[in-house]
């Protein structure tokens, strides 16, 4: 840690009583330049968490500060090898469909150009085309709406994923945490039965949705598109004949997963020590999201998220272009999962870095903006009527949010939590030479991708 950060905490902690309860301008004083608002939102987050540390996220490359399962240590050589297999349209080899085969990746809906989100309401893997810019323009292809590889509902991010034990919007995936003890439903035949392998969420959901999402691999195809050697220095400690198989291509994925971390923010750069990374604007709309909004009473941490699950009364996904059926256990959340009536329609508290880029929000993608998220829960009122009162969560109560302050709260979530930076994370190529993170006709024009 920096000395003059050492020093800075030092003597917030000593003013910390007083700056609390003084409400005249004069009593504050300054710090290494810092301002009367810098002061109250330090002294807020001090009384959050012992140290400002609690909020940092550590580097990309800062493998042992981490957070990673312990059964799949997170190496150099996993995360190579993850960051290709996680763009790599060459193993979309399971298609239904032979004019779709190799067109598909992991990053169809998980790109960097949506914050590691889809850029559209229902990520689109198989049957899909076209890309755009953000991934707005992926559309249906006509020839294979009935084959179509969707969800019944929106695709999370993996952005700052390893501060999650489980995965998906019910927590399904992962043999840990919360999950010890609903083994009954980890059903067999079904993704969920992936979970006996006993690897936390990250892993499961990346090892399951490599064969959900109709990819393929194996030695030829390893050998043939110069993957071999990046299977070997990433397993070696793995016998040969399971080293190139889904499971480890999925525990390589989950390794990249978990190296995907917005550290470049104004609100990082802040916490560690610069005091201009941040407008007073954003300043005080922090303060509200850690003050009087209550915010961080579910999204705290790093990843400003947690691992519990709220009835907030949202819609599910529906919509003009939304394919498929919403099936009862999905519109059941983490109730549907459990078959507990105490879990029914609740989801899990995502993330919040890198929302500048989404225009769908909620599990049903039906809010457009994170402004009006901010309003919805202000106002406290559900809009899915089938969602009963018995289900809502006791914090979904109405906040007393002004008007501005709402701006101010939205300028914070938006500005202060985005890294604008992501495709660092993208890789240069693919060994297969193919375009990514879809290779459809239309999005390779899209992407001026040859």
């Amino acid at each position: 840690m920096d000395i003059n950060l050492r020093l800075r905490k030092l003597l917030v902690l000593l003013i910390f009583s007083f700056l609390i309860s003084c409400n005249d301008e004069s009593d504050y004083v300054s710090i290494e330049g810092y301002t009367k608002t810098d002061q109250l939102l330090e002294t807020k987050l001090l009384s959050l968490a012992t140290d400002l540390d609690y909020f940092i996220l550590p580097s990309n490359t800062d493998y042992i500060n981490i957070p990673a399962d312990p059964n799949n240590p997170i190496t150099e050589a996993k995360v190579n090898l993850g960051k290709l297999l996680f763009n790599e349209t060459g193993i979309g080899l399971a298609s239904l469909s032979d004019s779709n085969k190799e067109t598909y990746s992991c990053a169809s809906c998980h790109h960097s150009a949506a914050g590691f989100q889809s850029g559209i309401q229902q990520g689109i893997g198989e049957g899909g085309m076209g890309f755009g810019v953000q991934g707005e323009s992926r559309i249906a292809n006509p020839l294979f709406v009935d084959s179509l590889d969707v969800q019944p509902i929106r695709s999370p991010t993996v952005l700052n994923v390893a501060y999650q034990k489980l995965m998906l919007w019910n927590g399904q995936f992962g043999a840990t945490d919360a999950n010890i003890g609903t083994e009954e439903n980890w059903t067999e035949g079904t993704p969920k039965a992936i979970n006996f392998l006993g690897f936390e969420g990250v892993e499961i959901q990346a090892i399951a949705g490599l064969s959900v999402h109709r990819m393929m691999l194996d030695k030829d195809f390893c050998d043939t598109n110069s993957y071999t050697t990046l299977f070997d220095d990433a397993f070696s400690n793995i016998d040969i004949s399971e080293r190139y198989s889904l499971e480890t291509a999925g525990l390589a994925i989950a390794a990249y997963e978990r190296t995907l971390l917005a550290t470049n923010t104004n609100f990082q750069n802040w916490l560690k020590g610069d005091a201009s990374a941040m407008t007073e604007n954003e300043k005080e709309g922090a303060i509200l999201f850690f003050g009087k909004a209550k915010c961080y009473e579910c999204h705290t941490g790093p990843a400003l998220n947690s691992e519990a699950f709220y009835g907030l009364g949202m819609n599910d996904l529906a919509g003009a272009d939304v394919h498929g059926v919403i099936d009862d256990a999905t519109k059941k959340g983490r109730g549907g999962f459990t078959n507990d009536a105490n879990d029914y329609y609740k989801f899990k508290v995502p993330q919040l870095y890198n929302l500048a880029d989404v225009k769908f929000f909620g599990h049903g993608g039906n809010f457009s903006t994170v402004r009006e998220i901010i309003v919805y829960k202000n106002n406290a009122v559900r809009e899915n009527d089938n969602v009963p009162t018995r289900s809502l969560s006791d914090k979904f109560v109405p906040l007393g949010l002004t008007e501005e302050e709402i701006d101010l709260m939205t300028v914070f979530i938006e500005k202060s939590l985005y890294d604008n930076n992501l495709k660092r994370y993208d890789p240069l190529s693919l060994p297969t030479g193919f375009c990514f993170p879809n290779a459809d006709v239309t999005s390779k024009s899209d992407m001026n991708c040859d």
